[in-house]
């Protein structure tokens, strides 16, 4: 521990040579270090992290960059205190970047999550899925057995009325109905059902 005596030249010159032993593998150095500045270090991580966890973590990983890292500190560059309160807030600002990209990723699985067990959601996938296939079936028939099948089914009339709006004969409305039917029960046979 320093004395609080001196000054702020003292203490930036007692700094830089706990960084050249830090960097000269002194462990008792890197206490020293981690003694002197982790207060003031944790305070900045927290700020930015608003965690207690996160802060502490970030600071750890402070203090190993500054180990395996002291010989990128240059004095002339800047102040012991200075590299340390940059690299602390460069490692906390990556970790609540991080933090924010992994809690959006959470909430849009479990956004996701619960269209997919929504029973609604799921029954409408379901109608989509019937409804396509219906289309399609019925883009599959000839033109005058799609037509009937419209008329009857969207349109609501019965063959009696389809004979009289199409002028064709009752007989040949309900020929191209039953033919129509064969070909889309063959293939859908849940769907159809639910329609009928």
């Amino acid at each position: 521990m320093e004395p609080p005596s001196l000054s702020t030249t003292e203490r930036a010159q007692r700094d830089r040579e706990l960084m050249a032993r830090v960097k000269a593998g002194d462990e008792t150095a890197l206490s020293d270090l981690y003694d002197r500045f982790s207060g003031t270090l944790n305070a900045l991580a927290l700020r930015v992290l608003r965690d207690t966890a996160d802060a502490e973590e970030v600071v750890q990983e402070v203090f190993l960059h500054a180990w395996n890292r002291a010989s990128t500190y240059d004095p002339k560059r800047s102040s012991v205190s200075t590299w340390l309160v940059l690299v602390t807030r460069s490692r906390s600002i990556d970790r609540l970047r991080t933090r924010q990209v992994v809690d959006r990723t959470h909430d849009q699985v479990r956004h996701q999550k619960k269209l997919h067990e929504s029973p609604r959601a799921s029954a409408d996938v379901q109608k989509m899925d019937r409804r396509r296939r219906i289309d399609a079936a019925l883009a599959g028939l000839p033109d005058e057995q799609r037509r009937v099948l419209e008329l009857a089914y969207f349109g609501g009339m019965t063959q009696r009325e389809i004979a009289e709006q199409t002028a064709i004969p009752l007989g040949t409305v309900k020929t191209r109905t039953l033919l129509a039917m064969k070909k889309l029960r063959a293939e859908l046979q849940a769907e159809l059902g639910d329609l009928l």
